[in-house]
């Protein structure tokens, strides 16, 4: 019995970790696509019905397990691949579907376990803002970054020039013929595609 135990709460720590993930993506995506306002009450659904969308998958898993078993039932012929089973591999199929089983109740618990759920959701947004944190930090290490304690900067500056060139430079001239066809006449930028934007042409910061 201690064996299957261990593997339920091993299997709960697993699925916990993929719901925590699913939960830390939506936070994400709703502060940064949505710009909604962070609230425990608001994801609390979303994470209910992903505790619960993996409990039903870990009851599949169950059945499926089960039906393995029966059709095992004592068959001793040499099986012909790794999933014909034989009635020596019974007891591991009854274990593997108890185990699967026990995951399942535990997470349908969760489920309905607001202090549970509010726990998840609390570790879900730490792990979001440590992304966020994490982003803008190595964002503001870039553009911070000075020539002479850029070790790469001399091999990655053609890189950069032909960037500007080919990226930066052609979408603003997009957003000022898009400002002047809306707001009339406006001074257009001269994108010269010949050659490298020379040292002097590179914007602050480059």
């Amino acid at each position: 019995m201690g064996r299957t135990a261990d593997a339920i709460a091993e299997g709960v720590i697993i699925a916990t970790a993929a719901a925590r993930l699913s939960i830390r993506n939506r936070i994400l995506v709703d502060a940064i696509r949505n710009d909604s306002t962070f609230s425990v009450d608001a994801v609390k659904p979303f994470a209910r019905q992903t505790l619960e969308a993996l409990a039903d998958e870990q009851s599949a898993a169950a059945d499926r397990a089960r039906a393995d078993w029966r059709r095992a039932w004592g068959k001793q012929s040499d099986p012909s691949g790794t999933h014909d089973y034989r009635g020596r591999d019974s007891r591991n199929l009854r274990r593997r579907a108890r185990q699967y089983t026990g995951v399942a109740k535990e997470l349908r618990e969760r489920a309905t376990d607001d202090a549970a759920l509010e726990q998840l959701i609390e570790q879900a947004r730490d792990a979001a803002w440590g992304d966020v944190e994490s982003n803008l930090e190595r964002r503001l290490i870039v553009e911070a970054m000075r020539p002479d304690l850029d070790p790469d900067y001399a091999s990655m500056r053609a890189a950069r020039m032909q960037s500007i060139r080919l990226i930066d430079l052609p979408r603003l001239s997009s957003h000022q013929r898009r400002l002047s066809t809306s707001q009339g006449p406006a001074p257009m930028i001269d994108v010269d595609d010949s050659g490298p934007v020379p040292d002097g042409g590179s914007p602050e910061g480059e």
